[in-house]
């Protein structure tokens, strides 16, 4: 059993951003070398988060309307009474939506279906920095 690390920077403009990354991630899986085991995508970061989705406007648009439904912002959350940064429903979302994901990978490729990506999540309400770490995990 072997293991590659490696990560993907972004700079993001917030306001829900949702970012395809399977072509970077796949690219990690490529330059690692294995062929067969898992591919853990992690985001670093408490306001942020990875899935998997069919990365269309129509279904992005959809996404950004049932997180408004579902943590809307402006609702009064006991973050921002303790730190006044108006992100509580950023570290709402984040927390249920979470911060990985693990992908088998099979013959050296992500094992998607024929609709789904791979996407990063901005959630927070500033512009930010982040990094998200690909491991792989498995065999030559």
């Amino acid at each position: 059993m072997a293991t590659a690390l490696d990560s993907i920077r972004l700079s993001t403009k917030a306001k829900d951003e949702i970012l395809d990354i399977t072509g970077e991630v796949q690219r990690i899986v490529s330059s690692s070398g294995l062929k067969d085991g898992i591919a853990c995508v992690f985001v670093a970061g408490s306001t942020a988060a990875v899935t998997t989705v069919e990365h269309e406007p129509g279904l992005v648009s959809d996404m950004h309307d049932a997180m408004d439904r579902l943590y809307p912002k402006g609702m009064d959350y006991e973050h921002h009474r303790r730190w006044g940064d108006g992100n509580g429903h950023s570290h709402v979302r984040a927390s249920f939506l979470g911060p990985s994901l693990s992908v088998p990978v099979v013959d050296g490729r992500l094992l998607l279906g024929t609709w789904q990506q791979i996407v990063f999540m901005e959630l927070d309400n500033k512009p930010r920095t982040r990094e998200i770490f690909v491991q792989v995990v498995g065999d030559g």
